[in-house]
């Protein structure tokens, strides 16, 4: 009994390390029903932690078996509390060669955490207020003109803020 005990002590206590992230300052994901859609937009926002401060950004991406495309196409808008808006269009390599999907995960959910801002030069929010993100999808078949219009294989899209390590 003693042992059993122990060990779910064990657990738990490692689940709670692995549960602690000090570097996080926001971590939101929005559910996607059953397709993305690609009118639709999944929506942040957030206060600016600070303007002094390095951050890195990421967009955050669950995506199960069903996601048949080897790369993710987002666009993605970083508002301003002032008014400017970033608009970015960006690629994200989302599988091998051989098909099998990047990202971690036990089941057949993988979880990929995608650069955004931060990796190449610091980002720093200049501005007190408001922030507000908004990111899509700009997925195409190979030889298309028009856009996938209901994206499969997608379960949730985050957005994550972290202190950048110095």
């Amino acid at each position: 009994m003693q042992k059993r005990i122990r060990n779910v002590l064990l657990v738990v206590v490692c689940f709670l390390c692995i549960g602690c992230d000090s570097n996080a300052v926001y971590d939101v994901y929005k559910p996607v029903p059953n397709q993305w859609h690609k009118d639709s937009l999944a929506s942040f926002t957030m206060q600016a932690p600070d303007t002094i401060n390095s951050y890195n950004l990421f967009v955050n991406v669950r995506n199960t078996n069903d996601y048949k495309f080897s790369n993710l196409y987002l666009i993605v808008e970083l508002n301003y509390p002032n008014g400017k808006t970033l608009k970015d269009t960006l690629e994200y390599k989302m599988a091998k060669p051989n098909g099998e999907l990047l990202g971690t995960g036990f089941t057949d959910i993988k979880e990929n955490k995608l650069w955004y801002k931060g990796y190449d030069q610091q980002f720093i929010f200049t501005e007190e207020g408001e922030y507000k993100v908004d990111i899509q999808h700009a997925m195409r078949e190979n030889g298309s003109v028009n856009g996938v219009t209901n994206l499969e294989g997608i379960t949730d899209i985050g957005f994550r803020v972290e202190n950048a390590l110095k």
